[in-house]
């Protein structure tokens, strides 16, 4: 009997160790679940971004106003009869001159 017992106490302790260090163990699932917690944060940022661009592709495929808003910005276009101004404050004027 007390064979009986050592055996089995020597297969627990066994078993403990597989699942505490061994591979597929707990240490092995709490850095899965970090990583998977860190790709659903990455997830979400990037649904996030491709929301506002979805949004900014339909306001460019059914308006002008982007499209317009846009060149304005990006390209600097102006229409025609507009006059363009452009003002530099004086500490941006010192740095380009090289003051």
């Amino acid at each position: 009997m007390k064979l009986w017992i050592a055996i089995l106490l020597i297969l627990f302790l066994a078993l403990q160790v597989k699942l505490w260090v061994g591979e597929g163990g707990l240490g092995d699932v709490r850095q899965l679940e970090r990583s998977v917690e860190s790709q659903k944060q990455i997830n979400q940022r990037h649904q996030e971004r491709n929301q506002g661009l979805a949004g900014e592709v339909q306001d460019l495929k059914h308006g002008t106003e982007a499209i317009e808003e846009r060149a304005r910005s990006e390209l600097g276009m102006i229409r025609k009869g507009e006059t363009f101004y452009q003002i530099i404050e004086q500490q941006e004027a010192d740095e380009q001159s090289g003051q």
